[in-house]
């Protein structure tokens, strides 16, 4: 049998740009997850991790930024639908090897449509966020590494980077719809 070839549904059968007509399709749990990074001087490092930047609570106030983010994509990015988001989480993991923070967004809809646009915007905006509240420390500051982890529901069936498509998806009890 052979395979079928990837379609860019954004655009017509004329090349021009569209919406994607989503009316038809029926409401699933969808859920996505993105990740990145963001490494940093060991100063910088040291006081987002004590909570010692002058600007005040770095990560908070990066993830409540986060949050405001994935809920605009429609308004961001030309073509995204404006969705519903059922729940919306971003957690941090201090990585002291590389002095950096890794940002993972999760975030759940019931819809008609995915949320990978929503999780990879609050992973970037997050970072953009940190990088905002600590340039006065350190303006080298590289945000990188940023891709979608997982995704799962809706007619392409979950996806894990790195295994194959259609596997079942990992769910940590902390993030939205598990």
């Amino acid at each position: 049998m052979a395979k079928k070839e990837p379609v860019l549904t954004h655009f017509d059968h004329q090349g021009n740009a569209r919406m994607v007509d989503v009316s038809a399709k029926g409401e699933t749990v969808r859920r996505a997850c993105a990740r990145g990074e963001i490494s940093m001087s060991a100063l910088a490092y040291d006081m987002v991790r004590a909570g010692s930047i002058k600007k005040g609570d770095v990560l908070g106030v990066a993830r409540i930024a986060g949050i405001m983010a994935a809920k605009k994509v429609d308004q961001l990015i030309p073509l995204c639908h404006p969705l519903a988001i059922t729940g919306i989480d971003i957690l941090f993991t201090f990585l002291d090897d590389k002095q950096a923070i890794e940002i993972e967004a999760t975030v759940g809809i019931t819809g008609k449509t995915g949320v990978e646009m929503e999780a990879l915007t609050a992973v970037s905006v997050t970072a953009l966020t940190i990088y905002d509240m600590c340039k006065a420390v350190d303006k080298k500051m590289v945000i990188s590494d940023i891709y979608l982890l997982k995704k799962s529901g809706g007619k392409s069936g979950d996806f894990l980077r790195g295994q194959v498509k259609s596997r079942p998806v990992e769910h940590n009890s902390n993030h939205p719809e598990s």
